[in-house]
């Protein structure tokens, strides 16, 4: 009959068809682990790439049971469902940018770098050791993996200052200058770009320094002083991540991702989320 060519399910054909056609969304992958309490890892990824204007995707390494206060515990994701999450979306949602978290142990970095041998866009590293409670989220015995399996995948690399000293076996460093000479040991690891975060350091401003094989750069903002910290790394690793897919160049998604966590730290104070260390705010731009 007659009719049977306006079936909606043909409409639906004929609106997909052309809606491939269309401009799509920029993406982000974060392969991290999940924050019961809203604050860091997968929840603070999502929450930044959305805040900035991208379209986010996950692949959950581990879960967490976690809140302002502490980690109370752990449970890793199996290898194998890692490696299904990750296929998953690279198979249908190319990111146009990645970032990577908290990795847990050994099986799971090993499954994470198998997984994006043959990604080529930018991967943003930030190599999670310990949580902002003190509470452990890498193995000890996963730190040579770290170091020889992800970065030399990594586009940039976004160690705080005690993370870089257990990459490099060596103490923390003290000032800006010792943070420069050990950003350029941690190149010859294999990054592409080291960002030196400056968040435990000490002194009126935080001062992240970004070392190249080139050059070295100064991202500076007074230091605020708040226990609402919960999350920064992730956050921050994040909103590059979602400035390169975006198309900004290195430089220019670390400054813009600097200014914008600058202003979500101190507008955190206003959540009053948590009895310990409270999140930032993601949507400072949007609601608050």
């Amino acid at each position: 009959m007659a009719g049977d060519d306006c079936h909606p399910l043909a409409s639906c054909h004929l609106r997909a068809q052309s809606e491939t056609s269309m401009p799509r969304a920029r993406t982000a992958l974060t392969i991290a682990g999940s924050d019961s309490g809203g604050g860091a890892g997968i929840q603070a990824d999502l929450k930044t790439f959305s805040a900035r204007g991208v379209f986010g995707t996950s692949a959950i390494t581990a879960i967490t049971a976690q809140n302002t206060q502490g980690v109370q515990a752990v449970s890793v994701v199996s290898p194998a469902m890692i490696t299904a999450q990750i296929g998953s979306v690279l198979g249908d949602i190319p990111p146009d940018a990645i970032k990577i978290g908290m990795l847990a142990d050994v099986p799971v970095i090993d499954a994470v770098a198998d997984a994006l041998a043959d990604y080529r866009g930018p991967l943003v590293l930030d190599p999670v050791m310990v949580a902002k409670s003190g509470d452990a989220l890498l193995a000890a015995t996963a730190r040579e993996s770290l170091r020889t399996r992800l970065l030399p995948l990594a586009a940039l690399l976004t160690p705080n200052l005690p993370e870089a000293a257990c990459l490099l076996g060596t103490g923390e460093a003290a000032s800006v200058e010792e943070a420069e000479r050990q950003g350029r040991a941690l190149l010859r690891l294999g990054p592409r770009a080291v960002l030196m975060k400056g968040g435990h350091g000490s002194g009126p401003d935080c001062v992240d320094l970004l070392v190249t094989s080139e050059t070295s750069l100064r991202f500076t903002a007074p230091r605020i002083e708040t226990p609402h910290t919960h999350g920064t790394g992730c956050t921050l690793s994040s909103a590059i991540a979602a400035e390169l897919a975006l198309g900004h160049d290195l430089v220019a998604a670390i400054g813009r991702a600097h200014d914008w966590l600058h202003h979500a730290i101190r507008a955190g104070a206003g959540l009053g989320i948590g009895r310990g260390h409270g999140p930032v705010h993601h949507f400072h731009g949007i609601w608050g």
